[in-house]
């Protein structure tokens, strides 16, 4: 009987050793993994990924495939769960609120060339045309709202309070208005078709881009502050990943600044591409 239980005890002990080692040698072959998924909206930031990182890191021996998807929800809970290994779509301070608000630990890895806002109009060709009293449609999202003043601030049509916040501007900060324009937020989708009937509308890059706008058509765009640019996201345990290094690498190479010269005119440069 003696006997009987120390062989059981044996069997059990060798069985969990065995088990243990399965499951490290499975999660060091995940993490080893050349095979990955990278997620991004569909439009210019999943064209990003096809045309200036995947060949990147194709080369450095990964195989990729990319999953598009059309909202801002999903791609950071896909992300979270494991289901993609990065994603491009968003700028540091809408990750930095989700993973607040959902409790998620993700990280921005490097911020890369984003399409900017931009003044449009149908009506002007310049700025300097535009009359007293004209109207402005802006989005009605604090984030944008701030972006779009910002602008109109750099173009010399308003000046804001020197102590205010750039990422909190709100027309309450404006101390001068020298065209008395008139501001008038709205949904930030509605904006590419206010510029048919609006004297000006300030346009953030991706709905110009949905709606086929093109960016170089804009009477100002915007000089944009960093955390506005979009940025590569990981699980801020993957962040000194092996994979996580070759997706800077790619994106530091002469190769990728090449194909965002070429192919995505109008897109602001990060401040470290500019060094």
């Amino acid at each position: 009987m003696k006997n009987w239980f120390l062989a059981m005890v044996l069997l059990l002990v060798v069985g969990a050793l065995a088990a243990c080692g399965s499951s490290e040698s499975s999660a060091k072959k995940s993490t080893d993994s050349k095979e990955i998924k990278l997620g991004a909206t569909a439009g210019p930031y999943s064209d990003m990924l096809k045309k200036a990182i995947v060949p990147g890191l194709e080369e450095k021996g990964y195989k990729v495939k990319i999953v598009e998807f059309s909202d801002y929800i999903q791609p950071n809970k896909a992300l979270d769960n494991g289901d993609i290994q990065a994603n491009l779509f968003q700028h540091s301070i809408y990750l930095e609120n989700f993973a607040k608000e959902n409790n998620m630990k993700l990280s921005a890895l490097i911020s890369v060339p984003t399409a900017p806002m931009g003044i449009y109009s149908n009506k002007y060709n310049s700025l300097a045309e535009v009359k007293d009293g004209a109207t402005v449609t802006l989005p009605n999202d604090p984030t944008n709202a701030a972006r779009a003043l910002n602008t109109l601030r750099d173009e010399g049509l308003i000046t804001i309070n020197k102590g205010a916040d750039q990422l909190k501007v709100s027309e309450k900060d404006i101390v001068e208005n020298k065209k008395n324009l008139k501001f008038q937020p709205i949904e930030a989708g509605q904006l590419p078709r206010s510029v048919d009937n609006i004297d000006l509308a300030a346009v953030p890059g991706n709905f110009a881009l949905a709606a086929k706008m093109n960016l170089l058509d804009a009477l100002a765009l915007e000089n944009m502050l960093d955390p506005y640019r979009n940025i590569v996201a990981v699980k801020t345990e993957n962040k000194d990943s092996k994979l996580a290094k070759d997706i800077k690498a790619v994106i530091e190479s002469d190769d990728f600044e090449k194909v965002i010269d070429d192919q995505f005119k109008g897109f602001g440069k990060p401040d470290w591409m500019k060094k």
